[in-house]
């Protein structure tokens, strides 16, 4: 069933006030639970709630621990599971969407759209979206970070690799040249700044690609250009972790991100009290998710050719499936 309701939106507004739009939404009622799905009406409108609840966690005493979700429903179980935030990985949403590498093959119009699904099916979760190299120059980074707000992410990734990029942790990755990177990241701070009122998180590939050196000289650079988290993929010893925490000047007031890439990465896995201990606010966990669903349905696919089905241990009830969603 369809239907329209008045919303107001505090991006939009005419003489300084709050502007009404209709809205559709869509009532659903599975298992007698009422579903409302509201669109995200108006370029640039965000999730100011989930804005606030990300900057809010990122001023608190413990690190952020944030599973990586691929689809609408890998989302909605990080959210059941009461995780502090999620990350919708591009590595995983090019693997579930086109069953591809994250090799620069997914546009940008389809991780807005997939962003939609995930902030949609989702209630106060913050989800950081992936995005990419912002698809473009300066231009189009702003549009790139105006979109996702308006898909309702917390925040955005923007990263410094050349186009077509690939996952960080795979060799011959190239990297633009310092100032375009830093061009990137004022473009995005910009859009924010004019009100898609979301966290930018500011990525160099750079360790990898260049040097080390070159990565945390581009982690400053990218402090100094107003990004509120700062990255480095790809760090290979936890010697570099700490040269990377202990950044001063206009990097040390910054939120650090870790990545732990699961099953065989560059970046060594540390537990999240000794990545807090080093001066990490938030750590990733890009694959678990995707991985571990990938070795189940093998595991079912191969049971299925005799005709067996996944025993209890590995098979929800149909029940326990209707709950999630």
């Amino acid at each position: 069933m369809m239907a329209l309701r008045s919303t107001l939106h505090p991006g939009h507004s005419t003489s300084g006030g709050l502007r009404a739009a209709a809205v559709p939404t869509r009532r659903c009622r599975p298992s007698g639970r009422v579903l409302l799905v509201r669109a995200h009406a108006g370029h640039g409108a965000g999730d100011a709630a989930r804005v606030a609840k990300l900057r809010n966690l990122l001023g608190g005493p413990e690190i952020l621990k944030g599973p990586c979700c691929h689809d609408a429903l890998s989302a909605v179980m990080i959210e059941q599971a009461g995780f502090d935030f999620a990350f919708m990985s591009g590595f995983c949403t090019s693997a579930a969407r086109l069953g591809a590498p994250d090799a620069g093959l997914l546009s940008y119009g389809e991780m807005v759209d997939q962003g939609r699904y995930v902030n949609e099916a989702t209630s106060h979760l913050p989800i950081i979206g992936d995005g990419d190299t912002g698809y473009g120059n300066a231009i189009n980074v702003k549009r790139t970070v105006a979109g996702y707000a308006a898909a309702g992410f917390a925040g955005i990734l923007i990263e410094d690799q050349v186009w077509p990029k690939s996952c960080g942790h795979v060799k011959g990755k190239q990297v633009v040249e310092r100032h375009e990177a830093v061009s990137r990241i004022r473009a995005a701070v910009d859009a924010r700044d004019a009100g898609a009122d979301i966290v930018i998180v500011a990525r160099t590939d750079a360790r990898q690609a260049v040097s080390l050196d070159e990565a945390l000289a581009r982690a400053e650079a990218f402090a100094s250009a107003g990004a509120d988290v700062l990255f480095i993929d790809a760090l290979a010893s936890v010697e570099e972790m700490a040269q990377f925490c202990d950044l001063g000047g206009a990097a040390a007031g910054k939120a650090k991100m870790a990545n732990m890439l699961e099953g065989g990465g560059k970046t060594p896995i540390l537990p999240p009290e000794e990545l807090q201990a080093m001066g990490y606010k938030l750590v990733a966990y890009p694959l678990s998710l995707l991985g571990v669903s990938m070795r189940a349905i093998e595991t079912a696919l191969k049971g299925l050719h005799h005709g067996e089905i996944p025993g209890p241990e590995a098979l929800p009830t149909f029940t326990d499936m209707q709950r999630v969603v």
